[in-house]
């Protein structure tokens, strides 16, 4: 479904992706793992054309696209067929949490209002937030935030979502909540790339995982074989720090 080769991108002198090759089948759920720095969210990021990136290609579907000189064009198609989950929501604090589902549907997909407010209504059930429909962001927990900018993500019925460390924001109570939709994406045989520090999700959710160092993937493979058999050294010494805080 998605590949992408070579992915290179920099500021300035500071090389943050150093090649990147990744492949991402129909309903994977994918973990991305990796200290802060190692270039999760970048790599996240110029897949989604928030940011430019320097060299490489993704073949989406058997769309092929040159990821440095992508047009206009090329990158609303794509966002199209994509969702994206912030760390901070980025909800308009100005709408309530309904007019911030529809407002994409509205403004960008052209399409009718009545028709938008349904499919947002729809969604908003769906991560338990139609009791909360008409509160504006500042009414609301950041959990339920993030529930509503998962319900704006999901709207247009994407094929694939992108979620930048959705819960790094929020406490363990509200993180619960947040982890408790995706799960359901899931089993719902949604595709995700996840950028994230739940290691137990990483485990028992993701079907496979890939964990980042300065800037290229390090190893990559089933969640069963990561957690159980990793293969390279500085996985191992990071899984062993993840379990040395785990029993603490």
């Amino acid at each position: 479904m998605l590949e992408i080769r070579n992915l290179r991108k920099a500021f300035g002198p500071l090389q943050v992706l150093k090649g990147i090759d990744l492949d991402v089948n129909k309903g994977d759920v994918v973990a991305i793992l990796g200290s802060s720095g190692s270039g999760k969210t970048t790599m996240l990021r110029c897949l989604n054309f928030l940011e430019r990136a320097d060299a490489g290609t993704m073949d989406f579907d058997g769309r092929r696209i040159e990821l440095h000189r992508a047009t206009h064009a090329e990158i609303n198609a794509l966002r199209r067929r994509t969702g994206f989950v912030f760390q901070n929501y980025n909800l308009f604090a100005n709408k309530t949490a309904l007019q911030n589902v529809t407002e994409g549907l509205i403004i960008a997909r052209k399409m009718r209002r009545r028709t938008a407010e349904e499919l947002a209504h729809a969604q908003l059930v769906k991560v338990g937030m139609e009791d909360r429909a008409d509160y504006y962001p500042s009414q609301l927990s950041g959990g339920q935030q993030q529930r509503v900018a998962i319900a704006r993500a999901m709207a247009a019925d994407p094929e694939i979502l992108y979620f930048d460390e959705p819960t790094s924001a929020l406490d363990p109570e509200l993180t619960g909540e947040v982890l408790a939709v995706m799960r359901q994406l899931a089993r719902e045989g949604r595709t995700m790339l996840v950028v994230t520090h739940e290691m137990d999700f990483a485990r028992h959710v993701a079907n496979r995982v890939v964990f980042m160092e300065q800037g290229v993937i390090v190893e990559q493979n089933t969640a069963e074989a990561f957690f159980n058999d990793p293969q390279q050294p500085r996985t191992q010494e990071f899984l062993q720090t993840y379990k040395q805080r785990s029993l603490l």
